[in-house]
């Protein structure tokens, strides 16, 4: 291709609207352009990543045995309805765009499809004789996000592979489910990415067990947690650990202390002379559930550990028919200003103890009257402990479960930390890392088979509900990854199988015709042989040209410049900069090696 004759126009200055390097670099180098807030239009040369990165993941998926369709991205409501998530998705988490067509029906863009897939495999899977069968679909997704950020990272419509499998049974499950563990680390391996596979929890798409595949960056959203010994890795989201032990509490008897003004872990630490493990503090939470009925929920945890609200979420979701509900639309720390709609009388904020009595809940439709109290595993087994005495300014010591207050069910609420010991193996601290999540594996199970009534016939001639995988990866999303992964001061550095072009053939000076002729000539030699070449022929100073060709981030630079006149050009390596004296006729053949 002919830069004089392709849609391509870079910026020298970093656009206002981006935040991220690999989005500021995708955009100067005229690799995407913003249309709206989340919506980007993907130009020829970021359209060439893209098809570079489908063709890897198809080329993987295909070698599974995986077979390729196309889902219709407009969704009906009642298949969601069905599995129950409809209100998951237009209200709770609100991340689908929801319509109502012509003829009233609701209709919701797709942000996933395990309804669609399993409303085709109730339709089309009659056998065990018929199973394993698996699917998958490059094609676009949409997400209505409260706050598009970061480019393709977060953006409102992107591109996905996903893939669902049917089984008999868990065993059948799992061995697809590795397979896929297998084929995304070779496809992460091929685009030449850095990553690490994490546990992960699987959120609103449900399932016993999903792991993510972190594209390793300091600018990725996700912590990572993990080991030396590359035996645990996970989401910060799903990470368990040993906390640090907690001291012995140096009370020996219960009772009430003055603590003026001493509502934080610090200050009444430091008031009491005692160390925050030996703490148990409270924190208020309030939950609205889909039926909207609202929970106050008190979660006790040791003073120096923090409240993981992903673990706390799913325990809260189990607890939904207790409530009349099904799922989660809303949880969040009960503020003063959520407080002033149910609260009695004010709380004593910061001096709060795991007994505080019901009554400051106010009759208030929609709000249960009593408070759900739950404690975690760091604070069951502390004695002599200390906490709020319910009273402003006064807190107690020497308190203990059963004794002086009621021990509530116990649950693993801990938010895991780098410096936590590894519970597969205490002499193993955890590490932490930030990382981009590019692809997420999940073993379903049953959660939509038997909401939708999908079923089989097994050996023995029992209808069973068909045993489910899904398998997700962020194709437009992994470019952005990519880039992130991969720059220097002078722009992007693209690993050759993803690079839109492999070598970029510059003409310092498109007025001299020996450096024209030996750029054109090269030019059609390299296409010849099937290197994709780009040929900078613009009425350019060769200055631009070198620093355009730098931002752009094309594997190989071929400059006819002065060497031409000693049968030369230079060969210069975009990732270490390296400037190679080539004769002209040798130049196909050496990238052709470079190439391999």
């Amino acid at each position: 291709m002919r830069l004089s004759q392709m849609l391509w126009v870079t910026l020298r200055e970093d656009p206002a609207e981006a935040e991220l390097t690999s989005h500021k670099l995708l955009l100067r180098a005229g690799y995407i352009r913003r249309v709206g807030s989340g919506l980007y239009v993907y130009l020829p040369l970021m359209w060439r990543v893209l098809q570079k990165i489908s063709a890897i993941v198809r080329e993987e998926m295909n070698d599974t045995g995986a077979q390729e369709c196309l889902l219709t991205q407009l969704q009906p409501a009642e298949l969601w309805q069905e599995s129950g998530r409809w209100d998951t998705y237009t209200k709770a988490e609100g991340i689908m765009f929801a319509l109502t067509d012509r003829a009233n029906r609701e209709v919701g863009l797709g942000p996933t499809h395990e309804e669609i897939i399993t409303a085709i495999a109730r339709d089309t899977i009659r056998s065990y004789r018929q199973l394993p069968q698996h699917l998958y679909q490059i094609q676009t997704k949409f997400r209505d996000e409260i706050r598009p950020r970061f480019g393709l990272m977060r953006g409102r419509e992107f591109i996905m592979k996903d893939g669902y499998s049917f089984h008999e049974n868990e065993e059948s499950l799992k061995e697809t489910y590795y397979e896929m563990d297998r084929a995304y680390r070779k496809m992460f391996d091929r685009c030449g990415l850095k990553f690490r596979a994490v546990e992960a929890d699987s959120g609103a798409i449900g399932g016993s067990g999903s792991q993510e595949f972190m594209v390793l960056a300091e600018a990725g959203e996700d912590d990572i947690l993990f080991t030396e010994d590359s035996s645990y890795a996970a989401n910060v989201e799903k990470a368990i650990s040993l906390p640090p032990d907690a001291i012995p509490s140096h009370f020996d008897k219960f009772e009430k202390v003055h603590t003026p003004k001493a509502g934080t872990i610090e200050t009444v630490c430091k008031m009491l002379k005692c160390d925050a493990t030996q703490v148990v503090k409270q924190v208020l939470y309030q939950v609205i559930y889909d039926n909207g009925t609202t929970v106050l929920v008190l979660v006790s945890i040791r003073g120096d550990r923090d409240v993981n609200e992903v673990k706390l979420q799913n325990e809260l979701t189990k607890l939904a028919d207790s409530y009349g509900g099904k799922t989660i639309i809303n949880l969040q720390v009960a503020d003063a200003e959520s407080q002033q709609k149910w609260a009695h009388s004010k709380l004593p904020v910061g001096f709060i103890a795991p007994d505080l009595a019901d009554t400051y809940i106010d009759q208030v439709k929609g709000f249960a009257p009593k408070f759900l109290r739950l404690v975690d595993l760091t604070a069951a087994d502390l004695q002599n402990f200390v906490t709020g005495a319910n009273e402003a300014d006064y807190h107690v010591v020497g308190a203990n479960w059963g004794k002086e207050f009621p021990l509530p069910p116990v649950v693993n609420l801990d938010k895991a930390k780098a410096g936590d010991r590894a519970v597969h193996d205490p002499s193993q601290i955890l590490q932490t890392a930030r990382g981009i999540e590019v692809g997420h594996i999940f073993q379903l199970g049953t959660k939509y088979s038997q909401a939708m009534k999908a079923t089989f016939t097994n050996e023995q001639g029992e209808e069973l509900p068909l045993v489910m995988g899904c398998y997700g990866l962020g194709v437009s999303r992994l470019a952005q990854a990519a880039v992130e992964q991969s720059y220097d001061k002078d722009g992007i550095i693209w690993n050759k199988a993803i690079a839109p072009y492999h070598v970029i053939v510059t003409v310092p000076n498109v007025g001299d015709a020996k450096q024209m002729d030996v750029g054109e000539r090269l030019y059609t030699a390299l296409d010849a042989a099937g290197v994709e070449v780009l040929l900078d022929d613009r009425d350019e100073r060769a200055g631009v040209k070198f620093k355009d060709a730098d931002l752009v981030g094309i594997p190989y630079r071929v400059v006819t410049g002065k060497a031409i006149a000693e049968g030369k050009v230079e060969i210069v390596n975009r990732a270490t900069k390296v400037a190679t004296l080539v004769e002209i006729e040798s130049v196909v053949e050496y990238l052709q090696n470079e190439l391999k």
